[in-house]
């Protein structure tokens, strides 16, 4: 199965079936974002146990390359610590916006997101539920953070 296939599958299957959709009780951080141009908004919910995220989900709508972004994301980065999950980050970011560079095996499915490469105007919709992850990862008071915007 070629790279191309594989994007094709993963995107069908993920925005088909979210992982990790809907509500979660006892959040430790909500977080909004938002792609005013094409209209995908979610909201990312982050259980912290310390520095490790205990449980994560989104909810929202979104384009299914928005929406298989995030279920990927939320599956790839729960029981990592911060640093791990903001690590990973830099690394989806780059395979999304960096044509040369490669996905690497330790990003398993998330290579899949390298295919979005080619439609530079849905790299925002891939990269929406990062960012907001992100943002929500370096608030100092996760209470109080702002909206993300791709804007």
């Amino acid at each position: 199965m070629d790279l191309q296939d594989l994007y094709r599958d993963v995107i069908l299957d993920h925005n088909r079936t979210p992982r990790n959709f809907g509500p979660l009780e006892g959040s430790s951080t909500d977080v909004q974002g938002s792609n005013p141009l094409c209209g995908d908004r979610l909201t990312l919910h982050l259980r912290l146990a310390g520095d490790r995220i205990e449980d994560v989900r989104f909810e929202g709508h979104g384009c299914a390359i928005s929406t298989a972004s995030a279920s990927l994301m939320t599956e790839a980065i729960k029981g990592r610590t911060r640093a791990e999950a903001l690590a990973l980050f830099e690394r989806v970011h780059a395979l999304l916006t960096d044509d040369a560079a490669a996905p690497d095996e330790g990003l398993g499915k998330l290579a899949a997101l390298s295919g979005v490469r080619e439609f530079p105007a849905r790299v925002k919709c891939a990269s929406l539920c990062w960012h907001t992850l992100a943002t929500a990862l370096k608030s100092p008071a996760p209470d109080a953070i702002a909206a993300v915007s791709t804007e």
